[in-house]
């Protein structure tokens, strides 16, 4: 216990002065921010990213029915990496972690049930609105 006083001390102080030095070194002012060129990407990505709510809003003839479409495409988009996460996760405590104990092979089992059911609903659920809204609604 007291030989990891020190060790944990010396730690600290070698993180507080590695903050003190980083923050010095790259002080930068708003203009060079606006100068840079992240500042042009990310006006670039603004852009996009509105022109594409703009086309969803006229396909869909209401900017209700557009910024839900939207966000449903960006959610079928984003859901497929983190399902697949999840679903390795999942196997891991059920085919590494659950050979001795049931109750860990139960959880994975039940956490690859749940993220296959969440990609499955992410996945269909643009269509189907897509159908109704377009199909439907006329």
């Amino acid at each position: 216990m007291i030989k990891k006083i020190p060790i944990v001390l010396t730690i600290l102080i070698l993180f507080i002065g590695s903050i003190s030095l980083f923050s010095n070194s790259y002080a930068i002012t708003g203009e060079a921010v606006l100068e840079s060129e992240q500042a042009t990407e990310l006006v670039e990505i603004k852009e996009s990213a509105k022109d594409k709510l703009d086309v969803y809003i006229e396909n869909y003839g209401s900017p209700t029915f557009g910024v839900a479409a939207y966000i449903l495409n960006i959610v079928r988009i984003y859901s497929i990496p983190f399902c697949f996460i999840g679903i390795a996760v999942g196997s891991i405590f059920q085919y590494v972690l659950g050979i001795r104990k049931l109750d860990v092979r139960d959880k994975g089992l039940m956490l690859i049930m749940t993220f296959v059911t969440i990609l499955l609903i992410c996945q269909v659920l643009p269509l189907v609105f897509a159908i109704v809204v377009n199909g439907w609604r006329g």
